[in-house]
């Protein structure tokens, strides 16, 4: 029998907060909170053919939380001596993943729909592909240690300045952006680097799905918070105002965003059967930075 405390040590499933709502329900993912790392990368997989195999390799000092936002995949993890399998199959539920773990995907669901956050951005040479050389360093290095993170904790970020609403117009706070796009066989991937694809350090990732087919949500602005939007699966379109012009915008695609800064009056609508909006966003949720009312959104501009 194995040891349940050390294993504990080595991985473990987190059931993440959900939301539900008759609009379609909600789970969000914050840094330090409901995962042990700070996001320093954030990526997808979709377009995976059903029953496909993905991974076979373990990092040397990058975490990873993996959830499956909308069908199925099994994740085999081994710690250099053991292998234990997971299946993922809920939105609201993921497996955070430590450094020094040979991890695998298969069984993929069709139309399955894989979101990870790292630790740490991309790095080549944190990679360790081949399995014998993975179970010689485990073995050697049991006890082996996260490498310190470059990643500012949680509680040592500075908030930026409240957003000046009288220079937040739609122009200059929103705009649509060709993500990256990696083409593979086994199926399609979309990452983003803080601070590179994307403007700002991703503190919380979001996500709706159970939508119905052709709900409205949202209808809010935020004082400071930055988003960025994306169909992961299925489409939707983004109403947005600065309280002098609107436009709307239709996202369809899991390698286009949307960027919504401070300031800015929006709602989502017109979402087609299976859609998931994921949302990267700047910073962890406070109520107080949301203007829920369509008249103080207007009032707050003058």
């Amino acid at each position: 029998m194995r040891d349940e405390n050390k294993m504990s040590n080595i991985e473990r499933v987190i059931q993440l907060p959900k939301v539900v709502d008759d609009r379609g329900n909600l789970s969000f993912i914050e840094e330090m909170k409901h995962i042990p790392f700070a996001i320093a990368r954030t990526y997808w997989i979709y377009d995976v053919p059903g029953g496909e195999f993905r991974g076979g390799h373990a990092f040397r000092a990058q975490e990873e939380f993996i959830v499956a936002l909308s069908g199925s995949f099994d994740i085999v993890l081994h710690d250099g001596s053991e292998e234990r399998r997971y299946h993922l199959n809920r939105s609201y539920m993921g497996i955070y993943v430590p450094c020094m773990t040979w991890r695998r995907m298969e069984n993929f669901s069709t139309n399955s729909l894989c979101l990870v956050l790292s630790s740490t951005r991309y790095d080549e040479k944190d990679y360790i592909r081949d399995f014998n050389e993975f179970v010689f360093l485990s073995r050697l290095k049991k006890s082996f240690s996260s490498l310190e993170k470059n990643n500012v904790q949680a509680n040592g970020y500075s908030l930026p300045p409240v957003a000046d609403f009288h220079t937040s117009r739609l122009a200059d706070a929103c705009r649509t952006m060709q993500l990256p796009k990696e083409h593979n066989r086994a199926g399609n991937l979309t990452a983003m680097n803080n601070l590179d694809e994307v403007d700002f350090e991703v503190r919380r990732v979001f996500y709706l799905y159970d939508i119905p087919c052709g709900e409205h949500r949202g209808g809010h602005a935020h004082r400071r918070l930055e988003q960025l939007l994306v169909a992961a699966s299925g489409s939707f379109s983004v109403e947005l105002d600065d309280g002098k012009e609107q436009r709307t915008v239709f996202l369809n695609s899991p390698f286009q965003g949307l960027y919504i800064g401070p300031g800015i009056w929006s709602s989502l609508g017109g979402f087609s059967s299976g859609a998931v909006c994921l949302v990267l966003a700047s910073h962890e949720y406070d109520e107080a930075d949301y203007i829920r009312e369509y008249d103080k959104f207007i009032e707050s501009k003058w």
